[in-house]
């Protein structure tokens, strides 16, 4: 188990025999801001360069850049970094300028773009721009089209961002380890005409996973399919800030997929519209109305829908294993076993032995269990009416009246009006009929005997049990 102190001490001292970047090269460069910091940060309007209504990206930030002869340079540091993954639980990743997912990249269709990556990581290490038109020595690959970036080293691609979309950024060297240590992060290329494909609201993040023993703060890099930490940038529901948005707004979201396996995104409320891809744009004529949306492994999807219904509306992976943290693999099913006299005696042996998911997993979520350090319990989360059961791959969309254009602050929990929720019914139960002409009677498991027909839920429909021709 690595702590994070001794994370930063080894990943420091594994830099020092580095050939570090000379003080003459190092005053040419752009500033290398650096943000640890695990909330959304709305970025301001640009001051500099063509105009663009920048995007939110979820528990992230946008990285500075600086104008130099017409050109937009960005400066981004490969280098070790601890993230919370949501409170109670941080992560050593390895990410770009103090956090994992990198800061997003935002330019204009047209732009010439400088990007100088310095490399702080123990090895070496490449940048590939991942779904952009450029030039072939540009493209990243370390061993195809350039030298990998060695430790200390800091390397420049220059571009012409040809095209408006949605794409990402990620290594080509042992990717293996760099990926799955949460090295990505976003790049948006908005269009020259800053009216078209116009939002009010335009929200991104990643899709990650990663592979943490509890109690331990470093993933497992050869993990292939068992992972147990559902994320998104990096943050696992409730460390989640919620998608806050006006009534009638406009809403876009990116969403871009970098785990090892796909995700189908699905949307409480409304329905939506898949306008973009890392291809391009989908035309109006082209597009279909969805819920649910499968995004597969490397591949980004926009979607947009009109906010017209207020409330707090979940969006989520609806596979249901990634909405739950710290899972473990090969739990038999225990509903419907009474294991109340193993439970004594084990307890005489461990005094904090619990009995659970003979009644499911639901009790689970409620339950004050001790937990390792540094672990998220598996369902988590406390909505306005109790346990939300949740983590992971889980969040909430914040339909309100009266917000201002630019005020993504939590509006807290939504207050349904009178009558417009669903409640206990306490009137009168009606009987219990049955279908008219069916018969329902059946042998016992030995064949003896009819279930009685009866009007009541007390009914037992007994089968008979036998070879392959009774069933």
């Amino acid at each position: 188990m690595s702590s994070r102190r001794h994370f930063l001490a080894q990943s420091a001292g594994s830099l020092l025999g580095a050939a570090l970047v000379s003080r003459a090269h190092a005053a040419m460069l752009p500033e290398a801001a650096s943000n640890p910091a695990a909330a959304t940060q709305v970025p301001p309007t640009p001051n500099t360069g063509r105009p663009f209504h920048p995007v939110v990206t979820l528990n992230g930030w946008s990285l500075p850049w600086r104008m130099k002869n017409n050109v937009k340079e960005f400066h981004l540091v490969a280098e070790p970094v601890v993230r919370e993954i949501a409170p109670g639980m941080m992560a050593n990743l390895w990410g770009y300028n103090g956090q994992s997912p990198g800061p997003t990249i935002e330019v204009v269709e047209g732009d010439q773009v400088r990007i100088f990556v310095t490399n702080k990581l123990p090895e070496h290490t490449s940048m590939h721009w991942h779904g952009q038109r450029l030039p072939n020595g540009m493209d990243g690959v370390s061993g195809l089209t350039q030298p990998p970036i060695q430790p200390g080293q800091t390397f420049v691609y220059e571009f012409i961002a040809k095209r408006a979309g949605t794409f990402m950024y990620h290594p080509h060297a042992d990717e293996m380890t760099q990926m799955a240590m949460g090295m990505m992060g976003l790049w948006i290329t908005h269009p020259k005409d800053i009216r078209q494909h116009a939002v009010d609201r335009d929200f991104a993040f990643l899709l990650n996973a990663y592979d943490i023993d509890p109690g331990s703060f470093t993933p497992r890099i050869n993990t292939m399919l068992d992972f147990n930490i559902w994320t998104w940038n990096s943050r696992a529901f409730p460390g989640l800030d919620p998608l806050v948005v006006r009534k009638d707004d406009r809403v876009r979201i990116r969403i871009g997929n970098l785990t090892m396996t796909n995700h189908p995104i699905h949307m409480h409320g409304h329905e939506f519209e898949v306008t973009g891809t890392d291809g391009g744009w989908i035309p109006p004529s082209a597009r279909w109305p969805e819920v649910t949306t499968d995004i597969a492994v490397g591949q980004m999807r926009a979607l947009e829908f009109v906010a017209n219904e207020p409330g707090d509306w979940a969006i989520h992976c609806h596979k249901s294993h990634h909405t739950m943290n710290a899972m473990a693999h090969s739990i038999p099913n225990m509903i419907g076993v009474d294991h109340r006299a193993v439970a004594e005696k084990i307890t005489q042996l461990v005094p904090d032995y619990m009995v659970m998911g003979d009644k499911g997993m639901a009790d689970m979520s409620a339950m004050s269990m001790p937990l390792p350090e540094n672990t998220l319990p598996m369902m988590t989360g406390t909505g306005p009416y109790g346990s939300l059961e949740m983590g992971g791959m889980f969040n909430v969309i914040k339909v309100r009246e009266g917000l201002a254009r630019d005020d993504y602050r939590d509006p807290g929990w939504y207050v349904q009006p009178r009558q417009s929720q669903a409640r206990i019914w306490e009137g009168p139960m009606p009987p219990i009929t049955q279908a008219k002409g069916s018969e329902m009677s059946a042998t016992n498991s030995q064949g003896h005997g009819k279930a009685e027909q009866s009007g009541t839920v007390d009914n037992v429909l007994q089968l008979k049990r036998g070879g392959h021709h009774q069933h």
